[in-house]
């Protein structure tokens, strides 16, 4: 694990320190030497993205949250390149005895197994075909997926056996996978969700550095909803005093290119991310740092997080309580239809095992 000094922008990089995880037995301080690392260009380190291959022995991981409209997702990737500094996956780095600061956006892992253990888990004959969400955790189109192509592979038998399927991503490198999303929405398999926190391209390269800007996500969504598959909007997180302004604009347009759902969440900070993130605002926007963080206290109940589920997604308060009216004020006004967590209305009918070579052999026995 690198230590750097807190508050220290990378080049291309979210957050802008690497303390140790929390099941660390040390931790460390980083001190200034007054020498500039190698690599440093005006004080400015650029790191490069180091991959690990790991072998899994199940692909399906299975959640109870009702706050969710899935049991069941798919993370074909740990970390992620993308490097938003706010994401709620970044604590779980830690159990890979990895910081979730930068080395969750830099020290990836790669599961190249996953499409035969899915195939595996799909063939056994008490599986119960349901909706599964590709991008519960890390970004399955994150930019390693153009060599690993681990999230093709997935779509390729979850399409193989008609299985109903969600994407999430903020990744113009979804339409890359249209073939198949086409084929798959004939029969309502499919549905892609993009993640929007903002239209401001300066700010989402700050908050989101190696995702697609906003106008790519957007280009996205219209290529996507042209040929038929449903887009649903995610205006996330939203950040008190820093983008929630935006939300009725972000909805405009999400709807303008194509979509037809729309969801919201306040922005989230557990465990580690509520330091990684109050670091990256005394960074990058210190005279409203105090203003947001006070108005994300009053929004949970004096924290910055609760994990309680119906309040962890959308909070409490006067500030929660206003942008949910707002949420749903402008849904009204621009015909989209607010995301049901209670369902997500894709076929599970149609699943069907397809046969293998010598399965018919069975017959004759």
């Amino acid at each position: 694990m690198v230590d750097e000094l807190p508050n220290q922008v990378k080049k291309g990089r979210g957050a802008v320190s690497n303390a140790a995880g929390r099941f660390e037995p040390h931790a460390r301080v980083a001190v200034d030497d007054g020498w500039q690392l190698s690599g440093d260009q005006d004080g400015v380190r650029k790191l490069r993205t180091e991959v690990t291959v790991e072998r899994v022995k199940s692909a399906l991981t299975r959640n109870t949250s009702p706050d969710i409209a899935f049991d069941r997702s798919l993370n074909p990737y740990r970390g992620c390149e993308h490097g938003c500094v706010y994401c709620y996956a970044r604590p779980t780095h830690a159990y890979m005895n990895l910081s979730p600061g930068i080395d969750f956006e830099s020290k990836l892992f790669a599961k190249t197994n996953m499409a035969k253990v899915l195939e595996a888990q799909l063939r056994k004959p008490n599986y119960e075909p349901a909706t599964v969400l590709i991008g519960a955790n890390t970004d399955p189109y994150q930019p390693i997926e153009r060599d690993y192509r681990i999230t093709r592979e997935l779509l390729e038998v979850l399409q193989a056996y008609r299985h109903p399927t969600v994407i999430i991503t903020k990744n113009h490198m979804v339409t890359r996978d249209l073939d198949v999303l086409v084929d798959m929405a004939r029969d309502n398999l499919i549905a892609v969700g993009f993640s929007l926190s903002t239209l401001d391209g300066d700010l989402a390269r700050t908050m989101e550095p190696r995702a697609s800007t906003p106008k790519r996500r957007l280009q996205a969504m219209k290529t996507l909803s042209d040929v038929g598959v449903p887009v649903t909007v995610l205006a996330a997180p939203m950040v008190p005093t820093l983008n929630d302004h935006e939300l009725e604009a972000i909805l405009q347009a999400a709807r303008d290119h194509g979509a037809t759902v729309a969801t919201y969440i306040l922005l989230r900070l557990p465990l580690e991310v509520k330091d990684l993130f109050a670091q990256w605002l005394q960074a990058h926007a210190p005279n409203k740092a105090k203003r947001v963080l006070s108005l994300l206290s009053q929004s949970r109940e004096g924290q910055l997080y609760t994990a309680q589920f119906g309040k962890r997604m959308t909070g409490t308060g006067v500030h929660a309580q206003l942008l949910s009216q707002r949420f749903k004020l402008a849904c009204k006004n621009l015909g989209l239809r607010p995301a049901d967590p209670a369902e997500f209305p894709l076929n599970s009918e149609a699943f069907l095992r397809p046969p293998r070579v010598g399965d018919q052999l069975g017959l004759l026995i």
